[in-house]
């Protein structure tokens, strides 16, 4: 038989795919639980388009995610802290800090879980910061911290 997956199932496959097994583990036990559905013309209509409308999104994030890492590698981001004589920092420079200094002069709004340190920031100078955007689009913005 024939069903439409509604979920992830291990060693037989991916949301949205459509497999073939048998019927009895079809009826009593993946369309029982509710984890898939008979590959009927309709239910395979209605993953089409699914994916189509996912495909439609994913490229429209795409694009987005282009057009801020093309604005945000253009700027340089300054962000004042607190340090001593020698150019030290009281502390490191957090991902929230930077993510709040993106916000405040691109208007682009950055998750800081998004933001990739390879090394924490304890001293004033120029740095270059990994942010994500979205899946595999990844921009690297300048950043120059100064004493405030």
């Amino acid at each position: 038989m024939k069903i439409v997956l509604l979920e992830n199932i291990k060693k037989l496959g991916k949301k949205d795919e459509i497999v073939e097994v048998s019927d009895g583990y079809a009826r009593n036990v993946l369309i029982a639980k509710g984890q898939a559905l008979a590959a009927t013309p309709e239910n395979l209509n209605n993953v089409k388009l699914k994916n189509k409308n996912e495909e439609k999104k994913d490229e429209n994030m795409r694009r987005l995610a282009n057009e801020h890492k093309d604005i945000l590698e253009k700027e340089i981001f300054k962000l004042g802290i607190k340090a001593g004589a020698n150019g030290k920092t009281f502390g490191s420079v957090t991902s929230k800090e930077i993510a709040e200094v993106i916000e405040k002069s691109s208007k682009i709004a950055v998750d800081k879980k998004e933001i990739l340190l390879d090394e924490s920031i304890k001293n004033i100078g120029k740095y270059e910061v990994k942010v994500r955007l979205y899946k595999d689009i990844v921009a690297v913005l300048k950043l120059e911290v100064i004493e405030s």
